[in-house]
């Protein structure tokens, strides 16, 4: 902010007594900071999102238990990451931030961005993908567009945290490259691109340390390296210790501790255990923040303009279902035909996962409503099967025997199958991948009185499709919010062209997916033992058949592409291009998706990394060269010798197409590396010394002559091994006992000082 306004807040900050400053950094209630009227600070509320605005009134609660005012309910981010669009996703953040204005509400709380490790995780429809680029990507878009209209966002759940069981107390154990390449990329894109005006840590210790009280996590990295400005809150209740949090970079708990904690800061600071300077910063980021708030109040003054808003979440579901298979052109549907539809969820819409993000809809479709309205031949609907809890066997046969029938006289069944609201949910985690038995044995039924079925999927996570070779056709409908009912029509019927894509892959089986040995841990600690190797990196460096791979998602039309080339540009970056031809007789959307890799890297690597993507839409018959920017940072690498990011220079593959496992076009392109210098010690081998710019031709020659001398140990080795290649890996420092004479401990000090010696 200008240097005005920080003296503003340094002088509000001086203005304030002890108990004041620390009163700023809780909470008044559930969703309120607390003013000090004296000085003109007021109080402003925050409240859940991030796919809707659910300001509850009265005390209010953090799991959805409590109404709340009616808002738009858009697509969760399970549904809105596929569509791999960073236009829409600024539109949808603009509508929020609209609706997040006209309520008076300060900051809405998202969007959560956590990886979806394993797909047992219950809040994995809060999170966009299982890659963190295409997380960092949207979650940036995202913010950009709530903050645009003079509301804040919370960026969550900073950090690693990746499943619910536990979630309050468990360490996730993450080696430091895994931990910066997956599960913190996305966090620093977001930081970087879009400045939020807080970040909400997570309720998980990370390698031991809570969250709340890490100032490696909420300092060093998140300030100090990416330059993140705005405020650090706590997740609702996250807290452990206050006095500890608080210097670690933790500016505001959450919810009120009704005075407790406040306390303590105060007896703290009197006892000289907590620096009386760090709560000032505190302070000062809540003040701050208090100020951006007050001036964007009013910026959206209102009406809500509710039929605009339910128009865009129908256009934003309709961009969100993913079409997964469609055998024999089965689809679109011709809305002429005699339709049956079948399942529950056709007439109760599961729309939204259940927990903090709970909106209350201001309108809400069903599918069979939509259906019928767009269709002009005869739609019969059976639901088939019920979604409570308990069912007798005898009501579940008579439902299964009705759908039987209604499937029988049509010509399509439209068979709606998913996860229960209970089966998913904020607070714990899944057990299975699996459908209910009960639908897969509608299904079955079904199939057999009629093969001509296009199933239709609601769920929040990814779920087991043991069907997909018996069924002509899935649509991937994730949760689609209040308008989901609308879009799934507008795509069965092709007024929408499909053009979503899975940011996360579908296993065959749970016992396939990358952490499954290592989830959800035990006895307080989570080792993340998959280490770089989450979704599709897994199944690609293992060679494992999938039921459907990270990137794909099919078209009624379809797309070539020719020409892919790379370069790299004046930046750094680089710029790959490729030729896209719409092929098909409709006009259609493609998401272009650029991977890349190093042959013969130096470090271990996944088979392919998504770096870059662009949704181009192509009417039918149209070719256009589409460029995709890779930015330099991306192609980095953690390197734990370090302790920070290069690039390694190289020949690398670039890979352009249409799912990581459906590679169109390809180029090469020269990277040159980052210059590196890897301090030495006596541990440091003789490979490293060599290599090393400034005394490794030294140490060549060295060893060269020192070679020249042993030929008569050559002479014994077996034919093929290579005395010079065993002892690459010999530490330097034990040199000494093996060459006699001719190297002492004081020449391998001194070379090691020459070689770490700062440069002129």
């Amino acid at each position: 902010m200008p240097d005005n306004d920080n003296a503003a807040v340094e002088a509000t900050v001086a203005d304030l007594t002890l108990e004041e400053k620390a009163s700023l950094t809780s909470g008044l209630n559930f969703w309120h900071t607390k003013p000090v009227e004296r000085v003109g600070i007021a109080s402003i509320m925050v409240t859940d999102g991030p796919h809707g605005l659910r300001k509850q009134g009265g005390t209010g609660d953090h799991l959805g238990l409590g109404s709340s005012v009616p808002a738009t309910c858009f697509p969760p981010a399970v549904g809105l990451g596929s569509s791999w669009d960073v236009e829409l996703l600024d539109r949808v953040g603009q509508a929020l931030g609209a609706e997040t204005s006209i309520e008076d509400v300060a900051v809405l709380l998202g969007p959560g961005i956590n990886i979806k490790r394993s797909p047992l995780c219950g809040r994995n429809f809060e999170y966009f993908s299982e890659d963190p680029l295409i997380s960092g990507v949207l979650g940036a878009a995202f913010v950009k567009g709530v903050q645009s209209q003079g509301v804040g966002t919370s960026l969550k759940h900073f950090a690693a945290n990746n499943q619910e069981t536990d979630r309050m107390r468990a360490s996730s154990d993450i080696d430091p490259r895994p931990l910066r390449e997956i599960y913190l990329r996305g966090f620093e894109r977001v930081v970087r691109d879009a400045q939020p005006w807080t970040v909400m840590c997570s309720y998980n210790k990370i390698n031991g340390v809570y969250a709340s009280e890490d100032p490696w996590l909420l300092t060093r990295v998140l300030r100090d390296e990416w330059g993140f400005e705005g405020l650090v809150v706590s997740d609702w209740g996250a807290v452990n210790e206050r006095v500890k949090g608080l210097p670690a970079g933790l500016d505001l708990e959450m919810p009120s501790s009704n005075g407790r904690t406040d306390a303590e800061l105060v007896a703290a600071v009197r006892s000289g255990e907590l620096d009386e300077s760090a709560l000032d910063v505190a302070a000062g980021r809540v003040i701050d923040l208090v100020r951006k708030a007050r001036a964007g109040a009013g910026t959206v003054a209102g009406p809500l303009d509710v039929d605009a808003h339910h128009a865009l979440a129908r256009e934003a579901a309709g961009r969100s279902i993913v079409l997964l298979k469609n055998e024999g052109g089965i689809l679109p549907l011709a809305k002429d035909a005699n339709l049956a539809v079948i399942g529950a969820f056709a007439e109760k819409p599961r729309y939204q996962g259940a927990g903090s993000s709970l909106i209350n809809p201001t309108r809400l479709d069903t599918a069979i409503e939509q259906i019928r309205a767009l269709a002009t031949g005869d739609v019969a609907y059976a639901p088939g099967f019920s979604l409570a809890a308990e069912v007798e066997e005898a009501e579940e046969v008579r439902l299964r025997d009705e759908a039987v029938a209604v499937a029988s006289a049509a010509e399509v069944v439209v068979l709606f199958l998913g996860l229960p609201a209970r089966l998913e949910s904020e607070g714990y985690d899944r057990d299975d991948i699996d459908l209910p038995a009960e639908q897969l044995a509608v299904l079955d039924a079904v199939l057999a009185a009629n093969p001509n079925v296009v199933v239709v999927l609601s769920n929040g996570g990814v779920v087991a499709l043991p069907f997909a070779n018996e069924v002509p056709a899935i649509l991937e409908g994730w949760l689609l919010g209040q308008a989901g009912g609308g879009a799934t029509a507008d795509v069965l019927f092709g007024d929408v062209n499909p053009s979503a894509k899975l940011t996360e892959t579908i296993p065959l089986r749970l016992s396939d997916t990358p952490a499954y040995l290592d989830f959800p841990g035990e006895f307080g600690h989570v080792r993340y033992g998959e280490g770089l190797f989450v979704g599709y990196r897994w199944y690609d460096a293992r060679n494992l058949e999938v039921a459907y791979p990270f990137g794909h998602g099919l078209s009624y039309t379809t797309f070539l592409y020719t020409d892919a080339a790379a370069r790299v540009t004046e930046t750094g970056d680089l710029e790959v291009t490729v030729t896209v031809t719409n092929t098909g007789q409709r006009d259609g959307r493609e998401i272009v998706q650029v991977y890349t890799s190093l042959p013969g890297s130096a470090v271990q690597r996944p088979v392919r990394e998504l770096k870059g993507f662009v949704s181009v839409a192509l009417a039918a018959g149209e070719s256009r060269e589409v460029a995709v920017a890779v930015r330099r940072a991306d192609l980095a690498y953690w390197d734990i010798r370090l302790d920070g990011w290069g690039v390694e220079g190289g020949e690398y593959a670039v890979e352009v197409g249409a799912s990581s496992r459906d590679i169109r076009s390809s180029a090469t392109v020269t990277v040159e590396g980052d210059p590196v210098a890897v301090p030495l010690s006596r541990e440091s081998s003789l490979g490293e010394v060599i290599a090393h710019p400034v005394v490794g031709h030294m140490v060549q020659a060295a060893i060269q002559q020192m070679m020249a001398g042993m030929d008569d140990l050559e002479s014994v080795m077996p034919e093929g091994v290579s005395m010079d290649k065993m002892m690459m890996s010999f530490p330097i420092g034990r040199m000494s006992m093996m060459a006699g004479d001719q190297v002492s401990p004081e020449m391998i000090d001194g070379l090691i000082a020459m070689a770490n010696a700062p440069q002129q």
